[in-house]
């Protein structure tokens, strides 16, 4: 069944998925290897679409797959597909391009945390609707850091109590995003990095044991067996 996204929400969700992914070994481009017999991708827009404030969702895709894309999201939910660019920056930057004029807040989201639950989505969204300029869903950081030299020696314990391990989506007031990314001069992976350049105050909110990145095969692995017991 087609997800019908809410015309009345004030939500626009950017999902880079043009990378390579080859951490996760050769194969197709990451966005569109299989997890339990679909794309990441279509469990990615699948659960961004079931979020209740999302009025659009706008996919970057690799630039020869674009039509192949767009067929295979038709069934998911209605999404906008456009080319992605060289790297991450540029995809996200020709997502936000596509946004209709009318929708305050973006989110950020990557196909590669496919599981991301509908309910992260709209607690970013609140917290950008509640006055935050960019948030981000983090998970306290939980095993010891050592600091290491070049000669693989310990140089010390990090104190881990004020680390947090950020995920997606990454929620922003639309012309912080568009601000940041205008004035970016070196691409970054992660938009929340560009505002902090621009000086922009980042506000955390909890995020999700489901919203792993699955960037290797044993975390493709791991999401199989999250979502066999969903």
């Amino acid at each position: 069944m087609t997800a019908q996204l809410n015309p009345r929400g004030d939500v626009a969700v950017l999902v880079p998925a043009a990378g390579s992914g080859t951490r996760l070994g050769p194969g197709a481009p990451k966005a569109l290897r299989l997890l339990g017999g679909e794309p990441l991708l279509v469990h990615a827009v699948r659960r961004v679409g079931r979020a209740p404030s999302v009025a659009a969702i706008i996919v970057a895709a690799p630039p020869d797959e674009v039509a192949a894309v767009r067929a295979m999201l038709a069934p998911v939910a209605p999404v906008t597909v456009v080319a992605g660019g060289a790297h991450r920056q540029a995809s996200v930057a020709a997502a936000l391009a596509a946004v209709p004029a009318e929708l305050p807040i973006i989110l950020v989201h990557d196909a590669a945390r496919a599981l991301a639950p509908p309910d992260l989505v709209e607690s970013v969204a609140a917290a950008v609707r509640a006055g935050a300029e960019a948030v981000i869903p983090v998970l306290p950081v939980v095993d010891t850091i050592k600091e290491v030299g070049p000669d693989d020696a310990v140089r010390g314990t990090v104190d881990r109590s004020p680390l947090r391990a950020v995920q997606t989506p990454q929620g922003f007031r639309r012309q912080v995003l568009a601000a940041a990314h205008a004035a970016a001069v070196d691409p970054l992976t992660d938009d929340a990095g560009l505002v902090e350049k621009q000086g922009v105050r980042v506000t955390c909110v909890p995020g999700s044991d489901h919203a792993l990145k699955i960037t290797r095969p044993f975390d493709l692995l791991l999401a199989e067996h999250l979502l066999a017991t969903e």
